[in-house]
């Protein structure tokens, strides 16, 4: 299984960055998948999640209604897009899945930095 993050990056507040997670090793569509941060000094906190069938979404309370996780079956890919961002979003973002009974799967991370 790997999972390769990509599309972090400095963004202002207010700011946009659309996330993307490939995914490989394991049948894709029939997995949850799901989006972690980490700031500095800050336990790891879950953002969002996306089901592996009707894409039912969950979201953390600080992310709810600002950013949108979806997913691309044909290209074995999960997106988080992240509108209206705030220096508090600044943090590494993670890509995560478990494949199986306790099998869990991390990406590297992508460094989502929010500030003027």
């Amino acid at each position: 299984v790997h999972l390769v993050e990509s599309g972090g990056g400095l963004v202002q507040p207010g700011g946009s960055l659309r996330l993307s997670c490939a995914a490989s090793g394991f049948t894709f569509s029939s997995y949850g998948m799901t989006w972690y941060r980490q700031a500095p000094g800050k336990e790891r906190e879950l953002v969002a999640t996306i089901s592996p069938i009707r894409d039912r979404t969950y979201y953390s309370d600080s992310v709810k209604g600002r950013f949108t996780i979806s997913r691309d079956n044909a290209k074995n890919t999960v997106y988080l897009q992240m509108n209206s961002l705030k220096p508090e979003d600044t943090a590494v973002y993670l890509c995560y899945a478990r494949v199986g009974v306790g099998n869990d799967y991390w990406g590297q991370g992508t460094q989502v930095t929010v500030s003027s």
